[in-house]
């Protein structure tokens, strides 16, 4: 059996496999979701090529919500060799619980809002300490 060589990226390489801006992947392993796998003689950062994977799902997690910290205790217990799939979902779960929180929170304020706007008084009189006497 053949067993490829890991290949080794540049930055820049990394960069354009991913779709992730270098300033992004150097921030990343600033906080340690990404590790550099040594340096050219020329002190360029070099990555593992599975690091493409790895950038894709932390910016799928990004996508669905998930802070960097959440996405980082993810990698932690994928990088000691266990899948990370439950605590995945449990995360997941809470955003869903957050986001309908935001929902219900943004419905009481377009309640508000519209409220207001049928009360609201285009040419309002003038009163002493009010900026703005429709509010």
């Amino acid at each position: 059996m053949i067993t490829q060589e890991p290949k080794l990226l540049k930055i820049g390489q990394l960069a354009h496999s991913s779709g992730v801006p270098v300033k992004t992947i150097r921030y990343y392993e600033d906080i340690g979701l990404l590790r550099a796998d040594g340096r050219t003689e020329g002190q360029y950062r070099l990555f593992h090529d599975s690091n493409v994977v790895r950038l894709g799902f932390i910016k799928r997690l990004q996508g669905l919500g998930l802070s960097l910290q959440e996405i980082a205790d993810c990698l932690a217990v994928y990088d000691h060799g266990e899948l990370p799939c439950k605590d995945i979902h449990a995360k997941l779960a809470h955003q869903v619980e957050n986001i309908d929180r935001q929902v219900t929170e943004l419905l009481l304020l377009r309640q508000e809002l519209t409220s207001l706007l049928t009360t609201w008084n285009s040419s309002p009189t003038t009163t002493a300490n009010a900026i703005c006497p429709n509010l």
